[in-house]
């Protein structure tokens, strides 16, 4: 039995502006996954609002899109056994307060006081959320 799957990870406007890049795709190669592609782009809203589609009408939708689409994001597929569950633990808790120290949110995270929480990454929760991820990032997959 293999559980070898794809996961779409977002390095999000915070961390990439912030540098943190390379330091986000060191732990994901540290934990022996394959990046599968890997791309900068500055997100239209056309794709955010594909991507956040399940969101759409609640408070924090809005506030949400305006910041993934306020500059540079880093895109990668990543490859690997388990790797949606485990690169969900690598990133820790969606609030960076409440994020283990260790994991990515816990390590390069925090609070600041703004209308939508600035976590540094994305990662996608379920093996047909990544599907569908992918596929809005990098069609040609």
């Amino acid at each position: 039995m293999t559980d070898t799957e794809r996961s779409l990870v977002i390095v999000k406007p915070d961390g990439y502006a912030r540098g943190l890049t390379g330091e986000v795709l060191r732990r994901i190669e540290a934990k022996g996954y394959t990046l599968v592609a890997l791309a900068v782009t500055t997100p239209t809203r056309e794709q955010l609002a594909a991507h956040y589609a399940e969101h759409e009408g609640k408070p924090f939708y809005e506030p949400l899109v305006e910041f993934m689409s306020s500059g540079a994001v880093t895109t990668a597929v990543i490859e690997g056994q388990e790797c949606i569950k485990g690169f969900r633990s690598l990133a820790g808790a969606t609030n960076p307060t409440d994020a283990a120290p260790g994991s990515i949110r816990g390590d390069l995270g925090r609070d600041w006081g703004e209308k939508v929480q600035k976590n540094i990454v994305h990662g996608s929760d379920s093996p047909e959320s990544a599907a569908r991820e992918i596929g809005i990032w990098f069609p040609g997959l």
